[in-house]
């Protein structure tokens, strides 16, 4: 990075190289390091770009300069005034892009002083992640924080120069806006102005940039700021950063192929990897079927095999009396210890399983766990989960849903806990043709999969007429996510751009025509004046950085993140406000008892 000169600074902490000596320069930045060697005081400055050693020597730089420079210290904030020359001889250092050089100074400004730190920057490994975002200030000036803002910015920007150059407009959407029933909680905002009535903060903008379609804009994006009221999740914030993208006239292929050129772009650009390109397509039902999860990870095997059959033939009554049975077979798993595969039985039970059944694979068969139960099937077992001798078989019994997710967070585990060789680096796959409906049970409802503006495949059309449950629960919608390393980094559909296919799928949902005209009036009105068919998609910034950086907690990407529970600890909110405000907007607390 160049620096823009000013009376401050001539070149950043990072810039400088041998090809500078004796040029007369400014640098200005925090002090990162101090050390005094017999009358040379010697100072490590640090700005964004990097370190610059500077050297006081009370020959070139005076008695009074000299003294000041010995009383810097950790974060104080300076500007010097020098002249670059090479370290002495076997004096570089290779881990810094200025190594080769140091700055002789000449004069020095104090800009400010700081009292000793919480903590340095160098310090964070040993700081508590709570410590770090109640002084996220101190936090964000260590390298690995700069380099993950920095690589956030550039893909910002890529985002923006690749699709303009597509014809895409950049168009801000209401941030106060109308809630919704669907999806997850919102965020409200009580009105001063209109008494007992509230805006919500979007949960993302489809339905502006729907109504934008309508509008003939064509091609929007936006990278936006998003709001759920959900509980955060290492992957998840209750306010996070999406890339939102919606096209005019277009099938799924269209947005498709816009994306992976996109990403291409992006992977090549940040970490000089090549993406190949198209990258292939996986049904909703083979991942489910294969692994256990709309998100596969594809970097390595342990794929569910079904033996309902197989098991239906045994003795064994937790598999006779269920409906499916599938198993994963873990590489040289038979080396896990009794009380490890007891330990990971009752791990299965918080999703939902009433335990895991195990048995080890030998030269003579199956041996301990369940062996005695399923001896008998052992040869087919083993041939159709080509399985090895030294493998461990984990099997799962109960209702579908219940062994997809458990075997699906199984393999996951063991992948991580085995420590499996990734295949490749990074495992691309777009998961389609998802569910339009699932049945929620505590409800006694259908619920959209996705969002209810997503449309169904043309020829599941008809079905939106029946109220059969095995039928409405068949149809397939046009929705689509890209995953890479079973992370899903976005996801998009077809919308639906016909007002009475709009109406159809509100009244499956359980949303009355008076209720469809109080929420959704204004989109359905819309559908009625010629809107194209469009479609569109949201890539999660947030999430996206994450996996660039090969970090696994999303508050490391964000500069100033919640913390699990919601709260900021810098700001210390969110905090009691004033009974004057709560008065001027209408609002009358109602505690819980205790509170």
């Amino acid at each position: 990075m160049e620096a823009i000169e000013t009376r401050y600074r001539t070149h950043t902490c990072g810039q400088l190289r041998l090809a500078d000596n004796n040029k007369p320069v400014r640098l200005a930045g925090w002090v990162h390091s101090y050390r005094d060697h017999g009358g040379l005081v010697f100072i490590d400055l640090r700005d964004r770009d990097g370190l610059t050693q500077l050297v006081f020597d009370p020959d070139s730089c005076g008695k009074e300069t000299h003294e000041i420079g010995s009383a810097l210290r950790s974060e104080w904030v300076i500007s010097i005034a020098g002249e670059v020359e090479p370290r002495g001889q076997g004096m570089d250092n290779p881990k810094l892009a200025t190594g080769q050089i140091e700055v002789r100074v000449k004069s020095m400004e104090v800009l400010s002083s700081s009292p000793t730190p919480p903590f340095t920057p160098d310090e964070h490994e040993t700081v508590s992640e709570e410590k770090r975002l109640q002084y996220r200030y101190l936090d964000l000036r260590r390298k690995g924080m700069q380099d993950t803002l920095r690589t956030r910015a550039r893909v910002t920007k890529l985002m923006r120069d690749y699709l303009g150059d597509l014809g895409f407009w950049e168009i801000e959407t209401p941030f106060l806006t109308k809630s919704t029933p669907e999806g997850a909680r919102d965020f409200l905002v009580p009105s001063r102005l209109m008494p007992g009535s509230f805006y919500a903060l979007p949960q993302s903008p489809q339905l502006f940039k729907q109504l934008l379609m309508v509008a003939g804009c064509d091609k929007y994006m936006q990278i936006v700021r998003c709001f759920r009221d959900e509980d955060p999740r290492a992957d998840r914030q209750a306010e996070f950063t999406q890339l939102d993208v919606e096209m005019a006239f277009i099938d799924r292929e269209n947005i498709i192929a816009i994306m992976e050129g996109l990403l291409r772009q992006i992977w090549k650009q940040v970490l000089n990897v090549e993406i190949t390109t198209p990258i292939a397509h996986m049904e909703y039902d083979e991942a489910m079927s294969k692994y256990g999860s709309d998100r596969p990870d594809l970097r390595f095997g342990m794929q569910l095999t079904d033996i309902t059959d197989l098991a239906h033939t045994t003795d064994f009554k937790v598999f006779t009396g269920a409906a499916m049975v599938k198993c994963i077979v873990v590489p040289e798993g038979a080396k896990l210890t009794r009380a490890q595969t007891d330990a990971l039985a009752e791990w299965s039970k918080g999703f939902g399983a009433k335990g895991l059944a195990v048995t080890k694979v030998t030269a003579a068969g199956f041996d301990t766990g369940i062996a005695k139960f399923i001896q008998k099937i052992a040869p087919q077992l083993i041939e159709r989960a080509q399985a090895k001798v030294g493998d461990l078989f984990c099997f799962a019994a109960d209702k579908p849903k219940i062994v997809h997710k458990v075997l699906g967070e199984l393999r996951l585990k063991m992948a991580r806990d085995m420590q499996l060789k990734p295949s490749m680096d990074f495992a691309w796959v777009w998961v389609v043709n998802f569910p339009l409906f699932e049945y929620d049970d505590e409800e006694k409802r259908f619920v959209s999969t996705h969002h209810p503006f997503t449309a169904p495949l043309d020829a599941d059309l008809p079905k939106l007429d029946s109220q059969e449950r095995e039928v409405v629960e068949s149809i397939k919608s046009k929705a689509y996510d890209i995953i890479v390393n079973g992370n899903e980094i976005g996801g998009g559909s077809i919308r639906i751009h016909r007002m009475d296919t709009q109406q159809k799928l509100f009244a499956l949902l359980g949303i009355d025509d008076t209720a469809q005209k109080q929420k959704f009036g204004f989109l359905l009105d819309a559908l009625q004046y010629g809107a194209p068919p469009h479609g569109g998609i949201a890539l999660g910034l947030d999430r996206l950085i994450m996996i660039l950086r090969g970090l696994s907690n999303i508050r490391d990407v964000i500069a100033f993140p919640k913390t699990q529970s919601g709260s900021d600890l810098m700001c210390n909110c969110p905090s009691p406000v004033d009974e004057k405000q709560l008065k001027e907007i209408h609002i009358r607390l109602v505690l819980p008892p205790g509170k």
